[in-house]
């Protein structure tokens, strides 16, 4: 038997783990190249791995992964509570981030977990947890309340701070409560406010006669028909609306409210062409109708409790609100021959709401601009505003539309 040298051995191990690493490579292969790879780190064929040689085959085989992925997979595998991985938790946690476009954002929450050892993520289900104070119970409910994977719950469960603190909603409805409590007092009247004569000369509503004052179409949404309007849509905005901007941030939020109010206003320009619009109801039905389905499309994962009776509420909330809206604009107006405002407005919400909202929620710390859904959604929004710009422009001259006069 000849003894090769040490060099030609390290050689020969080189060239063995350059083989290895070109044809093991964990992003590209397919599940049967995965099951040889974990029998390979399973010679007892236990159907299990510890997570010491799920690290080592990530050290061995993962170079090629992006370094942000593997920083996942290694929290992953450290907050396994078990010690152990089996074959279907190796592909799925594999697969999962390589399909995964995941934002710096959360690849730092899980590396600073890591390194400073305060809290690591566990096999054990985040509602489990005891001895939280009231704050950390509270973001432990909008996590339960709008996320359908636990891993994503942990990961905002660690990370959320308060700060920014959801300011947007926030804001937006105290703004509506002050012009609502300043027109209260302006016309002395709380209930049906629109039925004063006073109620559409504002700067805030918008009326078919003052399209042409482009602000209208987004300013409509502080001005509300009476404290009736201003209750729904509060209640609404700030149950659904503020726990959605705890977990995805106001600018994403932000995007799909005013996409809601600009596709109502600008859907009631286009199909009730002689009525005003005022109240929040695109913004919200956006919101809402963009949660709901959240909801419905990942029911089994949403853990939330009493989803079914919660989600039966808020359909209640948004019905009411909608036959409101469609008793006032079918009863005769205080003013004829200016009608009452339009319902039209709810409907380009919950429009926006199941396509572009959907979108927005279902892709939780992903890059929006990554996903070609998203830009398709959006393109269709935007082909939508111009040819409601163009309407505006051209289409009431054309049809010789008789509008009422201004107020």
């Amino acid at each position: 038997m000849v003894n090769s040298s040490p060099a030609v051995a390290a050689h020969a191990e080189g060239e063995e783990i350059e083989v290895l690493e070109s044809t093991d490579v964990l992003p590209v292969a397919p599940e049967d190249q995965w099951k040889c790879l974990f029998d390979k780190y399973d010679p007892e064929n236990s159907g299990f791995i510890s997570t010491e040689r799920f690290r080592d085959l990530l050290a061995a085989h993962g170079s090629e992964l992006d370094p942000h992925k593997l920083e996942v997979l290694l929290a992953l595998a450290d907050a396994n509570a078990d010690g152990k991985i089996c074959y279907q938790d190796f592909v799925n946690l594999v697969s999962s981030a390589d399909e995964l476009k995941m934002s710096n954002k959360r690849s730092n929450s899980f590396r600073q977990a890591i390194l400073q050892g305060s809290r690591q993520l566990r096999n054990s289900a985040l509602r489990e947890e005891v001895g939280l104070g009231l704050s950390r119970r509270l973001v432990r409910h909008v996590a339960y309340e709008t996320l359908p994977r636990e891993v994503d719950r942990k990961w905002y469960f660690d990370s959320y701070t308060y700060c920014p603190p959801p300011w947007l909603m926030l804001a937006i409805t105290i703004t509506e409560v002050v012009v609502f409590m300043y027109y209260g007092l302006q016309l002395n009247r709380w209930v049906l406010q629109v039925s004063s004569p006073y109620f559409l000369k504002g700067p805030l509503p918008y009326h078919p006669q003052l399209r042409a004052q482009a602000w209208r179409f987004l300013s409509y949404i502080f001005m509300h028909a009476g404290i009736e309007h201003l209750g729904l849509n509060m209640a609404m905005q700030l149950l659904v609306g503020v726990p959605l901007e705890m977990v995805h941030g106001a600018l994403r939020i932000g995007l799909v409210y005013v996409c809601g109010a600009l596709a109502g206003s600008l859907a009631v320009s286009v199909t009730d062409m002689t009525a005003p619009v005022v109240g929040s109801s695109g913004g919200v039905y956006a919101l809402v109708s963009a949660h709901l389905a959240n909801v419905v499309m990942n029911w089994s994962g949403m853990k939330c409790q009493f989803k079914l009776f919660r989600m039966a509420m808020a359909l209640v909330c948004m019905s009411v609100e909608f036959g409101r809206a469609v008793w006032l604009r079918c009863y005769p107006p205080a003013f004829p021959p200016c009608p009452n405002p339009s319902f039209v407005a709810h409907l380009g919400g919950v429009a926006v709401g199941l396509t572009l909202g959907v979108v927005v929620l279902q892709n939780y710390e992903q890059r929006l601009q990554e996903q070609s859904l998203f830009w398709i959604f959006f393109s269709v929004y935007t082909l939508f505003i111009l040819c409601g710009i163009f309407w505006n422009i051209f289409a009431y001259n054309l049809l010789d539309v008789k509008l009422p006069p201004p107020p």
